[in-house]
């Protein structure tokens, strides 16, 4: 990563460094970061550690595999909490 380099940012991805800064430093904002550095490289370089029929293992986030789908289901859970805390019930 290029320490001084400059960069545009979507709104959203304002948002979402806003948001990362705005938590209060603590061991919640320790774990919350390194979890957010985890989930953002998992989907921008996946690694199953599947092999393909030619024996090279799975790159492709469009791969339906274990792990995929196993993020995917994670992704959809915490989707359905925020709904939940938000008082969509039953989502």
């Amino acid at each position: 990563m290029e320490p001084f380099a400059t960069h545009s940012l979507s709104s959203s991805e304002w948002r979402l460094v806003t948001a990362l800064r705005e938590v209060p430093a603590s061991a919640l904002r320790t774990r919350v970061n390194a979890l957010v550095e985890a989930l953002v490289e998992l989907a921008r370089e996946p690694k199953c550690s599947e092999h393909m029929a030619d024996g090279v293992p799975c790159a492709s986030v469009h791969a339906s595999c274990d792990q995929c789908d196993q993020v995917t289901r994670m992704l959809e859970g915490l989707e359905a909490m925020q709904l939940q805390l938000r008082g969509y019930p039953g989502a």
